[in-house]
């Protein structure tokens, strides 16, 4: 039974991270950049939660909605002010060195305004474990929401993109920008939507993982924003079902290394694994390689 839990709760582990992943491959898929503050807007979306249960009383649903709306807000703001002047920058390095900037604007904001001490984040979730076995797997109420949360969103964003029209732009914007521009698609707009989708699913995974595992501080979303990263990568990056599998692979690659091996190994472990998968299919799992005409 104890592998059983180990392989849940690395699935759960793994839905925060697709869901976070989201984000990034998104953003990489149609825009072709690397939005390195994706993790502390996760990170400012749990202390909108925080804030919104402990001072204003606010029930957790329309505090969970509250922390969408301020995230997607902070995600298109963050693309109109930091990204797009630089958009068409002679060099790729200048939008990453401002996401990397943005990332430590955002820590300290946080640092300022919530202060550096750890916030013990309130339980959101109302459902009862789940007894398996007689009582012998128990299953928490946030690993049971959490799983079905990544499964309603992967399917949501799956659908939006493949039937909407909204969508379709996403997808001519992801393969040439300028034909889509002389089709009439607003590529400038069609770029803020997919920055304000991806900053609403990091609300939502800020809010998931701070219910696991209850603490909050103004750097709770690097570690798992980089290893969101690391799954969109694993998954290959621009693909959505890819970020979905990457995610859920490298949670149970954490959790069974963890119990398994070491606990202190474990982020060397799933780095090293990533390593191995670059290696072998550099594209990552369900990537696919471009041919470019020279």
């Amino acid at each position: 039974m104890s592998f059983l839990s180990y392989l849940i709760n690395g699935i759960s582990l793994g839905s925060v991270y697709a869901i976070i992943a989201l984000g990034y491959t998104m953003v990489y898929g149609i825009a072709k950049m690397l939005n390195f503050a994706h993790g502390d807007v996760i990170m400012i979306g749990a202390y909108v939660v925080f804030t919104a249960i402990t001072s204003m009383a606010l029930p957790v649903i329309p505090a969970i909605l509250l922390a969408v709306v301020a995230c997607t807000a902070l995600g298109v703001l963050i693309e109109r002010v930091a990204y797009r002047p630089l958009r068409n920058a002679a060099s790729p390095l200048a939008v990453l060195i401002t996401a990397i900037g943005v990332s430590y604007l955002l820590q300290n904001i946080a640092l300022l305004v919530f202060g550096a001490n750890t916030k013990s984040f309130p339980s959101v979730v109302g459902i009862k474990p789940l007894s398996l076995g007689g009582g012998a797997l128990t299953v928490s109420g946030e690993t049971i929401v959490t799983i079905l949360a990544c499964i309603v969103i992967m399917i949501g964003l799956t659908l939006f993109i493949n039937k909407t029209k909204a969508g379709q732009a996403m997808l001519a914007v992801s393969e040439d920008k300028g034909a889509a521009q002389l089709m009439g698609i607003n590529v400038n707009g069609t770029i803020a939507l997919t920055f304000a989708i991806g900053s609403a699913l990091a609300a939502i995974a800020g809010v998931l993982l701070c219910s696991a595992y209850p603490s909050l501080t103004p750097y709770t979303g690097s570690m798992p924003g980089i290893k969101a990263f690391v799954a969109a990568v694993f998954g290959g990056i621009g693909s959505i079902p890819g970020a979905m599998i990457g995610g859920i692979l490298l949670g149970v690659i954490e959790i069974f290394g963890k119990a398994y091996i070491s606990s202190q190994m474990a982020d060397a472990i799933v780095f090293g694994v990533l390593i191995i998968v670059l290696l072998v299919k550099p594209t990552g799992l369900l990537g696919k390689k471009i041919q470019e005409k020279v």
